[in-house]
């Protein structure tokens, strides 16, 4: 099967008023195939959900230790975090630490996703620095191995040491060879693969020594789940109802990677429309149908069956997962 596959509903009603169609791929421990919906061989940009995969290359070079980074750290590596205070001050903290300030960032500034810190810094007339940035952990980790590899102040470069670590390691884990790449949000090189080479390399990270570096980073973020996302966040609030079974990680444009370490299972989902909304509905569906999360639990029905609200309220239609994800 070469095209996407109907994985998310939205019903009004008695009627079904709009489908979201998608791929999805889970993997073995040894990177086979053993479930699949779509096209496995087509190429995407997994986007923020692979920056497990970026931070490979901060704990392998030895950088993480020399700083003496701790499991926070490495969470916030892995992160696209909310901007809240618990997320910013780490961040503001660690940088500090590598004698450097917000300037040093080349992330860019947003208002921070936390809606408490939005509205109080708009009340305040505050406006954002570059370490609310929800990829903020991520190039501060990158600044980090600069730093150890003695790379100049630019680190965001494809000729950069840290940008050619951050192929290295992307090839060898999804054992592919990118096409390219495209840039991301926070002006990072995404590196662009398979959706069967994420699978692949979510579930390397999963069946990985307990002593290695992709097991050092699926279990900071494990331990962390406030700090890989926020609060009400989905990536945070399955990984907290899984009981720290699996690692769920988000991307821009519908993209899911998750690593279940217990199963030594890798799964990569990309919804095709691009849709936040029906990439967590899939990927909730998929956990269940694994066993790691319970069908019952009230973040499973937060997304497999959310409720569709007017403007007062009323539910007017819920959000269901297809039949070929049940």
């Amino acid at each position: 099967m070469s095209q996407p596959v109907p994985m998310v509903e939205i019903w009004r009603g008695p009627f079904l008023e709009s489908m979201h169609t998608g791929h999805a791929v889970i993997c073995d421990g040894a990177g086979e195939i053993i479930d699949a919906w779509g096209d496995p061989d087509q190429v995407m940009l997994s986007r923020s959900s692979s920056k497990m995969i970026q931070a490979l290359p901060l704990v392998e070079s030895g950088a993480a230790d020399a700083m003496g980074l701790t499991s926070q750290h490495l969470a916030l590596a892995c992160s696209s975090h909310e901007g809240a205070p618990m997320h910013t001050q780490r961040v503001r903290a660690w940088l500090s630490t590598l004698d450097l300030t917000d300037d040093a960032l080349r992330c860019g500034t947003h208002m921070p996703y936390d809606q408490t810190t939005h509205d109080q810094m708009l009340i305040a007339a505050e406006k954002p620095c570059q370490f609310h940035n929800n990829c903020s952990g991520k190039h501060t980790g990158f600044l980090t191995l600069s730093k150890h590899l003695g790379g100049n102040a630019e680190y965001l470069e494809t000729d950069h040491p840290v940008q050619k670590a951050v192929l290295e390691a992307f090839e060898r884990v999804t054992s592919e060879t990118s096409p390219g790449f495209g840039i991301d949000g926070c002006s990072a090189p995404n590196f662009a693969g398979t959706l069967h080479g994420m699978a692949r390399a979510m579930s390397r990270f999963a069946a990985s020594p307990e002593d290695s570096a992709e097991a050092r980073l699926h279990r900071a973020m494990r331990l962390h789940p406030e700090l890989v996302a926020g609060e009400n966040c989905a990536c945070t609030d399955l990984m907290r109802a899984t009981d720290g079974k699996a690692v769920v990680k988000t991307g821009a444009e519908g993209f899911f990677n998750v690593i279940i370490p217990e199963q030594k299972v890798g799964i990569a989902l990309k919804i095709t429309d691009g849709t936040t909304r029906a990439s967590e509905c899939a990927i909730a569906a998929i956990l269940v149908k694994l066993g790691v999360l319970a069908a019952d639990h009230p973040a499973t029905m937060k997304y497999v069956n959310a409720p569709i609200l007017n403007r007062r309220g009323l539910t007017t239609g819920y959000m269901r997962a297809a039949p070929a994800l049940l």
